[in-house]
């Protein structure tokens, strides 16, 4: 088991390094010009979404996770971020086209430098290059995509929480009590 958790680590540990640290501060930057912020996945990208979704609200930011049914409509200013190893996936393509369409910003987190949804998207935050997501042994599909996204995005929210100064008392009466 232990040589698992470390392959595992090492591998996100690689694919982190091989990501574009300037990326994270454009990330903020059209989370920061956004009037609200919409996100979407498909599987375990969408959790991953979720995680960011309840993470940005504790900061202040006003968030919907795309298909839950009080999602309002999305509009110009507003920003959809996208998390799709592939930057394929058929709904997602959809939901960006329909984000644009409204004049609408699009943030696409994949593991591709060239997809679909990249095509249609106003910035492409790719996680790795493209030779980081290799068949590993024990590691199935999208896996290392996925943790490595979780990590770089919660990297970014501890980062925004610092620079802006937000206490942990505010995010706590930000957060769910009726649990």
């Amino acid at each position: 088991m232990t040589m698992h958790r470390e392959l595992v680590i090492k591998k996100i540990t690689d694919i982190l390094g091989a990501t574009d640290s300037s990326l994270e501060a454009q990330f903020v930057s059209m989370c920061d010009d956004a009037k609200r912020i919409f996100i979407t996945g498909a599987g375990r990208s969408r959790l991953v979404g979720n995680f960011l979704g309840m993470r940005l609200m504790h900061s202040g930011y006003t968030v919907y996770i795309q298909g839950e049914i009080s999602t309002p409509s999305i509009r110009e200013g507003d920003l959809l971020i996208v998390i799709s190893g592939s930057g394929e996936t058929t709904q997602l393509v959809s939901f960006a086209n329909k984000a644009k369409s409204e004049g609408a910003k699009v943030v696409l987190i994949c593991s591709k430098s060239s997809s679909t949804i990249g095509d249609l998207a106003d910035k492409t935050i790719q996680i790795g290059t493209d030779e980081s997501f290799t068949p590993t042994k024990g590691m199935p599909m999208g896996t290392m995509f996925e943790l490595s996204t979780l990590i770089f995005l919660e990297a970014i929210v501890s980062h925004l929480i610092h620079e802006k100064g937000i206490p942990e008392e505010e995010m706590r009466y930000r957060h769910a009590n009726m649990e």
